[in-house]
């Protein structure tokens, strides 16, 4: 008998349980309260693996117990195995009860605070028992790809909805491009500003500004605008990366700010928020669905993917055709 037979007839998904909770809580005797199991369970658990594997899985150091390269090779594929297994039972209860179902996604915060509420909205008009569960990635990690992929690969979200930060080289990852999002100047609608029909953003200057901290993805594109049209960063300004608050500063009449167009066409009335007639020196971002290469999508992923489509499909038809676009 091959090494890929006897394993694939010896190895229970209960041992791949108990090798992941050893490692990750870095103690026998941890995992095996954690499992509701006794230790000497878990401790032939482990070695039953090791003998049938003929590798050592699992090293004792003085910060603990930690997986050598051969057990962390296996506990990759644990994740991958119970991944599919997942998603396998979500498309049983999804076929069993179409209208049920639950969907993890990780979004930009523009991108929740702009056209998440809109397709989570129309999901659930359609599906109304359907579970969905929202993760936030920090704009100020979006620069740095792992970090903001991170849970997709770990299999803790199905997909990421938010920029493309280009060129995307991922071999692992699949990008769906849904359109590209220029930047625009935006002002509450109290702001004498929106009341004007041609400016120049020099004009708005010495304004207050509430702007995102120059070393996150978009506080270096307001930089990049500013600088683009000869001029420098105002010094009056509020600097956060929260986009509730640039809402609530803009609210007051008195600041204005940068943010994705797509945020402002199709959230901007209910957040009282105009857009000003300032065309911005940089150019769009692209802005599309990331899922995992070789990973069964759940139905009810699938469902929200086509629903991104049909709400971001006015912005795609009022620019170019995005399937050209690069990211930038």
């Amino acid at each position: 008998m091959s090494t890929i037979d006897r394993v694939a007839h010896r190895l229970k998904l209960r041992d791949l349980r108990l090798l992941d909770a050893v490692v990750r809580s870095k103690s026998m005797a941890r995992a095996a309260t954690q499992l509701h199991v006794t230790q000497p369970a878990v401790s032939k658990a482990i070695s039953e693996l090791e003998q049938m594997l003929g590798v050592r899985l699992v090293d004792r150091s003085r910060q603990g117990i930690e997986p050598t390269p051969y057990g962390q090779a296996l506990l990759k594929s644990g994740v991958a195995i119970f991944d599919e297994l997942r998603q396998g039972v979500r498309e049983i209860e999804f076929l069993s009860d179409p209208a049920a179902g639950d969907v993890r996604i990780a979004a930009s915060e523009p991108m929740a605070a702009g056209i998440l509420p809109t397709i989570v909205a129309r999901l659930t008009r359609q599906y109304p028992r359907m579970s969905i569960y929202v993760t936030q990635s920090p704009i100020a990690v979006l620069e740095h790809r792992t970090p903001q992929y991170r849970d997709l690969r770990e299999r803790n979200v199905d997909l990421v909805l938010g920029p493309i930060v280009g060129p995307f080289t991922e071999d692992d990852l699949e990008v769906e491009r849904l359109f590209e999002d220029k930047s625009v100047v935006v002002a509450g609608i109290r702001s004498r500003w929106t009341r004007c029909r041609k400016l120049e953003l020099a004009d708005l200057a010495d304004e207050h500004w509430c702007m995102s901290p120059a070393d996150t993805l978009v506080g270096s594109r307001c930089v990049e605008a500013f600088r683009a049209s000869g001029l420098s960063v105002p010094e009056r300004a509020v600097l956060t990366s929260s986009v509730q608050l640039h809402n609530g500063l803009l609210a007051t009449g008195r600041f204005l700010t940068i943010l994705p167009d797509s945020l402002v066409r199709i959230s901007g009335k209910r957040l009282g928020i105009k857009a000003l007639p300032i065309e911005l020196l940089v150019p769009p971002r692209l802005i599309g669905i990331v899922t995992l290469k070789n990973r069964t999508i759940s139905p009810a992923a699938r469902l929200f993917i086509e629903t991104a489509r049909e709400v971001t499909r006015p912005l795609a038809k009022a620019q170019h055709p995005v399937a050209t676009a690069q990211p930038t």
